[in-house]
């Protein structure tokens, strides 16, 4: 399987957690330990190795905050 390298422009995240709840693999998740300058806790991806590069966390996100690339 290709490395997979997923990452989120966590000033565009709005926390909105539809990627969290769309995720297949359930390795996303809101980071409550950090505030971004809108005012929103973005998402994280709390175990990159288990990313399958699926991109339903990037297709689904309705800011465009979310990017998946093979590696």
């Amino acid at each position: 399987m290709p490395r997979v390298k997923l990452s989120v422009d966590i000033v565009g995240c709005k926390g909105c957690s539809l990627c969290v709840d769309a995720c297949p693999k359930d390795i996303l998740t809101l980071d409550k330990s950090f505030v971004n300058t809108k005012g929103y806790n973005p998402v994280k991806c709390q175990s990159q190795e288990l990313c399958t590069g699926c991109a339903v966390c990037a297709i689904i996100c309705p800011d465009s905050a979310i990017k998946v690339e093979r590696v």
